[in-house]
């Protein structure tokens, strides 16, 4: 039998990992404590996809789009607490931003412009686009070129550097873009979108069995971080999510037919 592996991919960037590192010593301390045997490191994967799909997948991290997507025999444990602006908790929301001298007040003003996409399977970087044009009447095909940056970080360098005039980035990327990224100093936050719940915090279908213990695991590590390592990691709590909760993405997708895909 494969041994259990988890990973938190989400937020790892080379600046957080030593944070990422210390929440999952907390996070396994508490599945421990619950009688779950859990790995002693991360795993850090390059497929994302492969990784989530693995049956020996304790807990993953991943994105909305992904999850309803693709994902359909993992079991959805919950997602963390962001403490978001005008977010319900355990939820997030994307930041629409625009190099910080572009002279924009309204998303309805970009019609034409270059749009950076971190990725066509990224719920806060893609998906958000098609719902938040939708409910604004900016049907057809709004934007004009989309630049396909492969990561968050690498849109707001696009949007800083002149590449792109607009990107949408998830909350919390963007909270710690404007502490390790240099480019977020080039952009500004234009509006917000809509919430969704948070990315989701995933186990393997095998693993069903073990959903309330890990639950309970998740609340008790994360409550157990002093208060520098919740600021650190931008992680104030846990709350428990069911696959059902991330139905809204898919009816937003559904229901934005006027509006294509960009990516």
């Amino acid at each position: 039998m494969t041994a259990p592996f988890s990973m938190l991919p989400m937020y790892d960037w080379p600046e957080t990992q030593a944070s990422v590192n210390r929440l999952w010593t907390a996070i396994r301390e508490a599945l421990i404590g619950e009688g779950v045997g859990a790995p002693t490191d991360l795993r850090r994967p390059d497929d994302l996809y492969a990784a989530w799909a693995n049956e020996a997948l304790l807990i993953g991290q991943t994105c909305g789009m992904p999850l309803v997507q693709t994902l359909a025999t993992v079991e959805v444990v919950g997602t963390f607490d962001h403490r978001l602006p005008a977010t319900p908790p355990g939820w997030y929301h994307s930041a629409i931003v625009v190099a910080a001298d572009r002279d924009v007040s309204e998303i309805s003003e970009l019609r034409g412009a270059t749009v950076a996409v971190n990725g066509a399977d990224s719920q806060s970087g893609h998906a958000v686009w098609r719902h938040e044009l939708g409910w604004r009447g900016l049907t057809g095909s709004f934007f004009g070129d989309v630049v396909l940056s492969g990561g968050h970080r690498h849109s707001i360098e696009a949007v800083a550097n002149g590449l792109a005039d607009v990107a949408a980035i998830d909350a919390v990327s963007m909270l710690l873009a404007e502490r390790h990224e240099p480019a977020a100093a080039g952009v500004r936050i234009l509006t917000r979108s809509h919430p969704t719940p948070g990315l989701p915090l995933i186990t393997a279908n095998v693993n069903a069995g073990l959903v309330t213990a890990i639950r309970r695991a998740l609340h008790t590590a994360v409550e157990s971080l002093t208060d520098t390592e919740r600021e650190t990691q931008c992680i104030y709590g846990f709350v428990p999510l069911d696959r059902r909760d991330y139905d809204l993405i898919t009816e937003r997708w559904r229901r934005a037919d006027a509006v294509p895909a960009l990516a």
